[in-house]
């Protein structure tokens, strides 16, 4: 951004030359993906419970939403007959650096995503708290839309009380997909809850639950052989 805004000064004889041009931008760290491990989620729920916000903790890990979209979520987004969400807007910020309600940046992120029985459960419980509120986790300060920010914060604040390894809030989508695979939950069907554009891409995303899912299916087929030998 910066660097288009000195060409465009170059260009309105503002300033002789881009001194960006010389300038090597550093490079993006790439957060290394990781997963809430089976045996403590459990515990991260709990502590979730006991801050009083485990519905929300508990849909993001069976459903996979990015923070944007989650704390979009209103009341009429739940069908409760057919166990489904709709995610159709995230939060998202403008220009000036405002909070605002915006759709999702690519029309597969707009998307029916099924959810268990128990999540929808938690969810009423969860609205007979504030029924008059249109937002589906509104802030307990404010009673508007929870900011992503806090969010993040509260899943720091969760991981420390179950004196759990740090792990950063996406990692919970990824939680969410690489659970759901290797429980044999089919590539194209997790691409789709997830919103990406193409199941190649969750295939390249999620090489290590896959990588597994075919060491099963190996096990499987060895098995089958050896009995029909």
């Amino acid at each position: 951004m910066l660097h288009n805004a000195l060409d465009r000064a170059v260009k309105e004889r503002l300033i002789v030359r881009n001194p960006a041009d010389d300038c090597i931008p550093p490079k993006i760290p790439k957060h290394e993906m990781k997963i809430l491990p089976p045996e403590q989620i459990k515990s991260y729920l709990t502590a979730a419970e006991q801050r009083s916000v485990l519905p929300m903790f508990y849909l993001e890990l069976v459903s996979g939403l990015r923070k944007g979209e989650l704390v979009a979520l209103q009341w009429s987004d739940l069908d409760e007959a057919n166990c489904t969400i709709s995610v159709s807007k995230q939060a998202s910020w403008d220009t000036e650096g405002n909070l605002i309600l915006s759709q999702p940046k690519t029309g597969n992120s707009i998307r029916e995503v099924s959810i268990p029985q128990d999540a929808v459960e938690l969810l009423k419980q969860e609205h007979a708290k504030h029924p008059d509120n249109p937002w589906m986790f509104p802030s307990s300060r404010t009673g508007e839309m929870y900011h992503p920010d806090s969010v993040v914060n509260l899943h720091k604040k969760i991981l420390k009380d179950a004196g759990l390894e740090h792990i950063r809030f996406h990692d919970l989508r990824h939680t969410f997909a690489t659970l759901a695979l290797q429980n044999g939950v089919d590539v194209k069907t997790v691409s789709s809850m997830l919103g990406h554009y193409d199941a190649g891409f969750t295939l390249r995303t999620y090489t290590h639950a896959t990588r597994q899912m075919q060491q099963k299916a190996a096990e499987k087929m060895g098995s089958f052989m050896a009995q029909i030998r």
